[in-house]
């Protein structure tokens, strides 16, 4: 198992980033500006997204192709970024968004991350077409954070 930092050719990678967010118009926004990171196990299982602003660090794509979810790629990915992020000694937190969704608030809260505010309305006003995970339509966006000290 490898994960590769990939600095060229981002778009090669839209299938896969599709899957944790929709519309390629708000990949696009963070794309190229962001770090992606894959995860390869013979062949490539995930993708991470980060970006960083003045003051912390946001993730903002983590997704695994659906054959390969619930096999740890998400979790080991997940780590590195974190470890990665702490070993820049940039900034001191990391932020990720997420609809309303019990099971991705879990995921992340095994990582230490803990609900920090809340965007109303988020999905509804950026998307052009109504979001939904298991079932229920995304509305607002949740913001968690994670200290990296």
């Amino acid at each position: 198992m490898k994960i590769l930092k990939i600095k060229e050719n981002k778009k090669e990678f839209l299938d896969l980033l599709l899957i944790a967010d929709e519309e390629e118009d708000m990949i696009d926004k963070y794309l190229e500006k962001g770090e992606l990171f894959a995860l390869y196990d013979d062949d490539l299982k995930s993708v991470c997204v980060i970006t960083s602003s003045k003051d912390s660090y946001e993730l903002k794509n983590i997704a695994t192709y659906p054959r390969y979810q619930k096999q740890g790629y998400g979790q080991k990915i997940m780590e590195f970024v974190i470890d990665y992020c702490k070993n820049k000694n940039k900034f001191t937190k990391i932020y990720v968004g997420t609809g309303e969704c019990e099971k991705i608030i879990n995921f992340y809260e095994k990582f230490g991350f803990e609900e920090s505010h809340k965007i109303r309305n988020f999905f509804v006003d950026n998307y052009n077409e109504p979001m939904f995970e298991d079932g229920k339509q995304l509305i607002d966006m949740i913001y968690l954070k994670r200290d990296l000290l």
